[in-house]
């Protein structure tokens, strides 16, 4: 594709696939290997850019740093920036995603990312994926009519806020149907009602009696199941679709311009953490992306709850799923979607990111290995080096897949730690820093209110802070407080003056009370089970479309 640089064309991390369009990789979501799509290259900044992007919108940020793994060819510019505009006019605060001043004395801010329409982080690229679709779509549907349309079932796995942000993004797009599957009793009532009271024919809620990981394993095997590609033009909306990393990577840059803007930061002095409350890894994976392209991050923080396989692979050097059995994991709130299970998830108080296995982090792994191994390649072939990454990527996953776990060398852990740092964080701990960040004067008041999940984020903050002191912190808020009611009124209710209404948006009063539709799923129905409801629904859908 001579119209297309490096950084504009993708492989998948299992080495299976190569040159894929970007327009391939989002519509695939996942590779035929069931590898992971990621760029060719990651793209380095133009010149001059700390000046040239320091005062842009957020809209035109995301413009420059997507025009770098999109090419024009495949969506003009005017288009993208069409798309941009649309994805993010439905936020409430101009500036998308806002930093704030939490700490002035350690240097903690909180970078918000719940301003759009479903309250949580993952509208910033839901939105945008949405639009994506329908684009691609009507391009491709020009001129056809009726059955020859072509028709995307797009399938996805929720813990909580992907599911709500899916919908929102997708729901009444034309030739689109979208199936969220969500662990039953595990997400919160303000998600569930989120996902289940929106009526559009395309949407379609599946209730699955598992885990999260239950559910994104059957999502993981539709792609991979002949039959049901053969009946389905099947699509990932989780962070499986690259599309996603991509979209997050403008906040980061965003926020960085945002801390030199206030007078707070002087890059060419200052050095800036990043802390991310982390699940499926897909998000401070387009911090390492900003990173690599150039932003200079000094390190990006994983903050993880008691779910701590990525905690524990950067300690170790071994990624191990490790369950938790017999009831120990009973700590979390059933009201707010946690649920002790003896599948092996020890069920927190930000179950969002109760999740097992961090899918996303296989594309981390590719750079890694591609940096680390490709210098036993003959220099100046690319294409073995990219070989050798996918080889050694593969490698660690049939190993996981059979095994549980599989070790890396240290030179392999030595280098993950070059970019990233790690912490744990409990569910008191976490408890602790709802209430403690509530009385912090902040903008002349009190009474900033965390959810459980950006509370993690602080608690590593602060951890952060005490041990190198003079960094600038910027902890990722990843979702309103509202949604986690139970755990935030746990932390505040001795607080004085602290109301949970004076907190609750007025879009959530009511949502509980609608009408609500969903089909459950049970997870001994096996593949073939789901398969056959996704195939009904869908014939159901069009018959009344075309009838």
């Amino acid at each position: 594709m001579a119209s297309h640089t490096a950084s504009q064309k993708y492989l998948s991390t299992r080495g299976g696939s190569y040159s894929l369009s970007f327009e391939e990789a989002v519509l695939k979501g996942l590779a035929s290997d069931n590898g992971l799509f990621i760029p060719e290259e990651i793209p380095s900044l133009p010149p001059n850019w700390q000046q040239d992007w320091l005062n842009l919108s957020f809209e035109d940020l995301a413009f420059r740093v997507l025009s770098l793994y999109i090419s024009p060819a495949e969506i003009p510019a005017a288009a993208l920036k069409d798309i941009i505009q649309n994805s993010y006019s439905t936020f409430r605060v101009p500036s998308i995603t806002p930093t704030i001043t939490l700490d002035d004395n350690h240097k903690i801010y909180l970078l918000e990312l719940f301003h759009g329409p479903t309250f949580a982080f993952k509208d910033v690229a839901l939105q945008f994926l949405g639009n994506l679709f329908e684009f691609f779509l009507i391009r491709r549907n020009k001129e056809k009519t009726g059955r020859d349309r072509e028709h995307l079932t797009v399938i996805g796995a929720t813990s909580g806020d992907t599911g709500s942000a899916a919908i929102y993004g997708l729901r009444g797009k034309k030739d689109v149907s979208v199936f969220i599957m969500y662990p039953t009793g595990k997400v919160s009532p303000i998600q569930e009602a989120q996902m289940t009271t929106v009526t559009d024919e395309n949407v379609h809620c599946l209730s699955l009696d598992g885990t999260f990981d239950d559910c994104q394993d059957f999502v993981k095997a539709l792609f991979a199941d002949p039959s049901t590609n053969a009946s389905l033009r099947i699509c990932g909306v989780n962070s499986i679709n690259v599309s996603r990393i991509l979209a997050q990577i403008t906040y980061y840059f965003a926020s960085y311009f945002s801390l030199i803007r206030s007078g707070i930061f002087d890059p060419s002095t200052d050095a800036v953490h990043f802390i991310v409350p982390t699940g499926n890894f897909g998000d401070i994976l387009a911090g390492y992306f900003a990173k690599r392209m150039g932003l200079p991050i000094s390190k990006l923080v994983i903050a993880t709850n008691e779910n701590d396989i990525l905690h524990r692979f950067w300690q170790t050097g071994t990624y191990e799923k490790q369950p938790v059995v017999n009831g120990a994991a009973e700590t979390g709130l059933v009201e707010d979607g946690a649920k002790a299970h003896p599948d092996g998830v020890k069920e927190t108080l930000s179950p969002a990111m109760d999740i097992l296995v961090s899918s996303n982090f296989e594309r981390l792994l590719w750079f890694i290995a591609f940096d680390v191994y490709g210098f036993d390649v003959k220099k100046g072939n690319l294409q073995e080096k990219k070989s050798a990454a996918g080889a050694k990527v593969k490698e660690w996953q049939h190993e996981f897949k059979a095994h549980g776990s599989f070790k890396v060398e240290k030179k392999v852990l030595e280098a993950a730690r070059e970019d990233f740092a790690s912490e744990r964080v409990s569910d008191a701990e976490t408890v602790g820093t709802i209430r403690n960040v509530y009385g912090w004067p902040i903008n002349s008041s009190k009474g900033y209110v965390l959810d459980p999940h950006s509370a993690i984020g602080v608690t590593a903050a602060l951890r952060s802070a005490k041990a190198a002191p003079g960094i600038h912190n910027v902890a990722l808020s990843t979702a309103h407080p509202a949604k986690f009611i139970h755990a935030v009124e746990m932390a505040l209710v001795n607080e004085e003056g602290f109301q949970f209404k004076d907190v609750l948006p007025p879009q959530f009063i009511g949502l509980e009370d609608l009408p609500r539709r969903h089909v459950c799923i049970q997870k001994s129905d096996g593949l073939d089970g789901i398969r056959k409801v996704l195939i009904e629904e869908v014939k159901r859908e069009l018959d009344k479309k075309f009838s």
